[in-house]
């Protein structure tokens, strides 16, 4: 059993069974079963179960938001969010199985034309930080393409996925399509991997356990997606609109409490404009509202436990050079404040993912500067730039090594678009519209024709 704390209050909320590498292997083999019934379905009957689906996830968006809020202390506005975005993905992905229709190939001597074929059983692991639309990011175009999926959902916040598996078999999916198996890491993760019937990995986490699995889905040419890391740029330049982009800059590395890979968690400022910038930061991070995440006016909650906590703590020690801080509340719960430092740029609070709600600022002093520093990681997930150039934007988006950035604003995921890392931040894409093809296998097949 694992035991639940509410991280807003610290108290229990409930035990969840911890499953073991056994329930696995049976989990596989329903899977299989299943997933042959499914891919042989008509396309149109699969479009509609994925419908169901997403209707059954509307009409639970308040439960499912409620649990978001005491078991991962997300504000109850994000929540719905969330839960929303989960809905909308299965909409989305509910129009792909009547899409995925291959191709013809002009060829010599016959006819060629391609199927994509669903890859079997998907493995899905997912992260504490966003539980659900997550989730949906994986299994939605995994199931749209014919296969079967198993989700293991972070030990700290598995709520509400184990809902999602219930709320599938409400909306009549097959049993055993679609299965959540709580567990820990070590076990469930780790069979996940080596069970050879597992023909695909999703996997978003630590850029450290997303190497390890890598290498361990190497020995079977197991199929992945990773999903990792980032230390992700936030790019001011003088020519900006400077009110608004220290206003929003608070959002862009705060939200979630920065638990957030997506989150600009480095601002990078022109020298010139430097000092003007902090000024006005100031109140924008003071201004975030940081309180209990059940009220609606509440923009950032804990952290997700007190082990995470003392992670994020142990890089703000009493002598690290904070600019200013924002509030949060005293008493119960694994609260820390929006904090902004001014170190230097070797220091390891710029290099490293902090996953909390710490920001560095560091100036540049021109555009080489910026773009040289923005990549001076190993990271390259997303980022931000402030420019009101037209060209400096698309020069500075094309230099920058990352998958995903903003001009004058900080949005990184759409589900309609595809959303994936450069370098140590992850491989492959997930979203958008051809991720049902990153669920498939590529079928050439060749008819010859023979002459009269």
């Amino acid at each position: 059993m694992s035991t639940l704390i509410n991280p807003a209050t610290e108290e229990v909320l409930r035990d969840v069974e911890q499953l073991d590498a056994d329930a696995v292997d049976d989990a596989v083999a329903r899977a299989q079963v299943a997933q042959k019934a499914w891919a042989a379905a008509a396309p149109a009957e699969r479009a509609a179960a994925l419908r169901a689906f997403a209707a059954a996830v509307d009409a639970h968006v308040g439960e499912l938001a409620a649990l978001e809020v005491a078991n991962s202390g997300h504000p109850i506005g994000a929540a719905e969010w969330e839960a929303g975005a989960v809905r909308d993905v299965l909409q989305f992905y509910a129009a792909s199985p009547e899409r995925l229709s291959g191709s013809q190939i002009p060829v010599a001597g016959g006819l060629n034309v391609t199927f994509n074929e669903p890859i079997g059983v998907v493995g899905v692991i997912t992260p504490w930080n966003f539980p659900m639309p997550i989730a949906s990011w994986g299994f939605a175009p995994a199931l749209a393409a014919g296969n079967a999926v198993l989700i293991k959902p972070a030990e700290w916040t598995p709520l509400t996925t184990i809902r999602l598996g219930e709320l599938a078999l409400e909306a009549g999916l097959p049993a055993g399509l679609f299965q959540v198996l709580p567990g820990k890491g070590s076990v469930i993760g780790e069979r996940f991997v080596t069970h050879p019937d597992v023909r695909k990995l999703v996997f978003t986490g630590s850029t450290e356990v997303g190497t390890q699995v890598m290498a361990k889905a190497a020995s079977q040419v197991k199929r992945v997606t990773l999903e990792l890391g980032g230390k992700s740029a936030n790019i001011v330049f003088d020519d900006c609109d400077l009110e608004r982009a220290a206003a929003t800059a608070p959002y862009g590395v705060f939200d979630n409490a920065g638990q957030d890979c997506c989150a600009r968690s480095r601002i990078l400022v022109q020298r010139n404009v430097f000092d003007k910038f902090m000024e006005l930061l100031e109140p924008a991070v003071k201004g975030v509202v940081v309180g209990d995440p059940a009220n609606r006016d509440t923009e950032m909650g804990p952290l997700v436990s007190k082990k995470h906590w003392q992670s994020v703590a142990g890089y703000v020690p009493d002598d690290a050079p904070v600019a200013f801080r924002g509030s949060a509340p005293s008493g119960p719960g694994y609260w820390f404040p929006p904090t902004v430092l001014t170190p230097q740029r070797t220091d390891r609070t710029v290099t490293e993912e902090i996953f909390g709600p710490v920001v560095t600022v560091l100036p540049f002093e021109d555009e080489a500067d910026a773009i040289a520093l923005a990549n001076d990681t190993e990271y390259g997930l997303s980022g931000s730039i402030w420019t009101d150039n037209l060209s400096r934007a698309l020069r500075v988006s094309r230099a920058v090594e990352a998958g995903n950035l903003s001009v004058n604003s900080h949005s990184s995921v759409r589900y309609n678009t595809p959303f994936g890392g450069f370098k140590q931040s992850g491989l492959g894409r997930e979203l958008g519209p051809d991720a049902p093809l990153h669920f498939t296998e590529t079928k050439n097949v060749f008819i010859a024709i023979g002459e009269k």
